[in-house]
């Protein structure tokens, strides 16, 4: 699969420099650089779960072990191979079920995956945390680069709360209130506003 940009990224980019000066800023300091697409929902939400609660760094090595160990990376693939196998390329027992649940899933649910591009941003959150082992974060992971959503704001990402923090709060934590405020003043580009926030703060561009 060929990773894409997000059709709005220019556009949204423009408008956030005009409006922010502080992502004015960060923005200024990548540039060339953009957030990119996979394009394949079963791909984005494998890579997700690989990177719940971990480092950016630490998830790039488990997925790179996966990767290598599996191939392409697709729901019967992932379906049919063991937690043995899945264990030893470093994911935790509960990821190793928690990817075989999504990849079992898949296989269950082609009709209906197909309609998710067409659904709201909520609607499909709603849907994908029936899954086990998909939570918020994990869906808005999938909305922002399965999708390629514009306006997605993932109040539970840390390294979303410390960038905020750092360049909106001279470094110390803010009330949850001002940092909803700051996400509305970005809209409908939360997105990008979220990604800059990761980029400013990781040395690895987040991928997902």
């Amino acid at each position: 699969m060929t990773p894409t940009t997000p059709d709005y990224w220019s556009k949204a980019k423009a408008d956030l420099r005009k409006r922010d000066q502080t992502l004015k800023r960060i923005i200024d300091s990548y540039r060339g650089e953009i957030m990119t697409l996979r394009g394949d929902a079963f791909f984005t939400l494998a890579r997700s779960i690989t990177g719940q609660q971990i480092s950016v760094k630490a998830a790039d090595s488990v997925w790179k072990k996966l990767s290598d160990r599996v191939g392409k990376m697709t729901p019967d693939i992932i379906a049919n191979t063991n937690a043995e196998t899945l264990r030893a390329c470093g994911l935790s027992e509960r990821k190793v079920i928690y990817l075989h649940g999504v990849a079992n899933h898949f296989l269950d649910n082609k009709k209906r995956i197909a309609c998710w591009p067409a659904m709201p941003d909520e609607d499909i959150i709603a849907e994908l945390t029936e899954i086990k082992g998909i939570g918020r974060w994990t869906a808005e992971m999938f909305l922002i680069f399965g999708l390629g959503r514009p306006d997605v704001f993932p109040l539970d990402d840390l390294g979303l709360l410390k960038g905020i923090y750092h360049h909106y709060g001279l470094g110390e934590k803010m009330p949850i209130k001002q940092i909803i405020a700051i996400g509305e003043s970005w809209r409908p580009w939360r997105s990008l506003g979220t990604w800059y926030m990761w980029r400013a703060l990781d040395p690895l561009p987040v991928i997902y």
